[in-house]
């Protein structure tokens, strides 16, 4: 399999691409103002305590309060917060090392025994913000690498699922074992079935490091405050997902092909040389066939081949998927062996939508009927098969005597879709406005067109009032990087008549720069 990295950075955001044999599998994005990313570590301020849940909103320093839940403490929370105490101003700090761990917490107990209001506590984002909810938060602190995760309070070494070999578990326990301070624990990755010992025990140095950085920085903080920051999301993809099948990983911008150079650098020289910065003049998303495939990810139809097609419908509870066969079915005579061969095509095709619009929770999916139990059991084994490259927590269960199949699917960030829409001010309904990362840069495409290819110096954009207040928005607002980026001067007009998505270009007498 072919895979390529492609990394789009603008002034707002970071968009990164991950395609499989030129299909786009992943859309991330990473919003450069808000700063928050999952594996974050904070000092955040017990706001308010919730018994009734049993749980606590912790000031983090987000708009909103994150959540935390007293199960999301973890057992050696005791010992974390007697560490934290030990370096208030005026105390010299313990090391884990020497420490001795206090006694788990119970698993049934109540978070109004361990957290007051007001008290300062270290917690780590699991999942980022979403919707109208605040992140939510876990105090059993670890720290990922690239073949360990280091679990501090800890003693034991856990290895991953997918490794099997007797001799390898053997090998990379010896490897932990030998490296490893006291009271320090590691989650051996899959990745380090193919690293060599050397690897292996400089990645858990690195994480001890990481760790005791953290802990030092409580000294120069006081609540709320980020104490470690993750990796960038584009080094993140890297560490989890590097292997030979990379073929590149393309970056339109000079800092970041720097950071992401260097990292690889870091990781596994060999591969640096698949690092390679694009100097187009094209926008990247284009000329990688990106673009067009990020529109489709907002369609509500997915076609396939053949004429069939999926309906992908999110609400409030779940997401439902149905999968129909359009006019096949009507020039087929084996219907069994139709409706088969357009369902494996449908699973195929919902294992990439999953990905892609990062969906979470519960995925109904309402596949073609198949009157034969061994076909049932075959496309429930495919789809467990194509579901094997998702990254995300997940759980396949088989079809129904309804014919539904039921998956459970991790979800850590917003939705794709959710992120970049907004719900249509006219109808405040279901209708969705074209997501900003299209319209935005559809007219950033215009502009270059007009000022580069045509030598325009002045445009005047038409437009709705809702898009000119996202156009204007801020002091370093899009007009005025477009402005600073393409040498010329743009005028927003606001214009009630043009349509939410609509864009005129006119010149200073009013013409149409661009004949529709």
């Amino acid at each position: 399999m072919n895979r390529e990295l492609i990394v789009n950075v603008s002034p707002a955001e970071i968009s990164i691409a991950l395609c499989e044999d030129k299909v786009l599998v992943e859309l991330s994005k990473e919003q450069c103002q808000t700063g928050f990313a999952v594996g974050d570590i904070y000092l955040g301020k017990v706001r308010k305590i919730m018994p009734g849940l049993n749980a606590a909103f912790v000031n983090i320093g987000h708009e909103k309060d994150a959540f935390i839940h007293y199960l999301d403490l973890g057992s050696h929370f005791s010992s974390l917060q007697k560490l934290i105490s030990s370096y208030v101003p005026g105390k010299r700090g313990l090391r884990i090392e020497s420490m001795k761990l206090e006694e788990p917490i119970e698993k049934g107990g109540k978070i109004g025994d361990y957290l007051q209001v007001g008290q300062q506590i270290m917690v780590q984002i699991a999942k980022e913000a979403i919707s109208t909810k605040g992140p939510r938060l876990t105090a059993d602190i670890s720290l990922a690498g690239r073949n360990v995760v280091l679990v501090p309070f800890s003693s034991k070494v856990f290895l991953s699922q997918k490794i099997r070999s007797a001799e390898e578990k053997k090998r990379l326990k010896r490897i932990a074992a030998g490296v490893l301070p006291k009271n320090f624990g590691v989650i051996i990755r899959t990745a380090a079935m193919e690293a060599r010992d050397e690897d292996i025990e400089q990645d858990i140095r690195n994480q001890v490091d990481r760790w005791r950085k953290t802990v030092s920085a409580i000294r120069k903080h006081s609540a709320p405050a980020q104490i470690m920051s993750e990796m960038n999301r584009a080094n993140t993809i890297i560490r989890d997902s590097l292997n030979g099948s990379f073929s590149q990983i393309a970056v339109d911008d000079q800092a970041m092909f720097n950071e992401i150079r260097n990292y690889i650098r870091q990781i596994e020289p060999e591969k640096e040389k698949i690092v390679k910065f694009y100097r187009g003049s094209v926008p990247i998303f284009d000329n990688f066939d990106i673009s067009k495939q990020i529109k489709s990810l907002f369609a509500k139809y997915v076609s396939l081949k053949r004429g069939a097609y999926l309906i992908i419908e999110r609400t409030e509870a779940m997401n439902v998927i149905d999968v129909n066969s359009g006019n096949r079915t009507k020039a087929e005579d084996n219907q069994e062996q139709t409706a088969m061969d357009v369902n494996l095509a449908a699973a195929k095709e919902i294992a990439r939508q999953l990905r892609l619009r990062d969906l979470g929770g519960i995925v109904i999916i309402d596949f073609i009927d198949l009157h034969k139990a061994q076909n049932r059991q075959l496309l429930f084994e495919e789809m467990v098969k194509f579901m094997a490259n998702d990254k995300a927590k997940h759980t396949v269960l088989p079809l129904t005597k309804f014919g539904l199949m039921q998956i459970t699917r991790q979800r850590v960030r917003p939705v794709a879709v959710e992120s970049v829409s907004d719900v249509c001010p006219t109808c405040n309904g279901s209708g969705k406005i074209e997501p900003t990362v299209i319209l935005d840069k559809k007219i950033e495409n215009q502009i270059s067109f007009l000022t580069e290819d045509r030598g325009h110096k002045f445009i005047r954009l038409v437009v709705s009032p809702y898009v000119a207040l996202f156009l204007k928005k801020g002091f370093w607002s899009l007009r005025r990087q477009w402005e600073w980026k393409y040498k010329v001067r743009i005028d927003i007009v606001e214009d009630q008549s043009v349509g939410i998505v609509e864009v005129h270009y006119h010149d200073r007498q009013g013409n149409d720069l661009i004949k529709k």
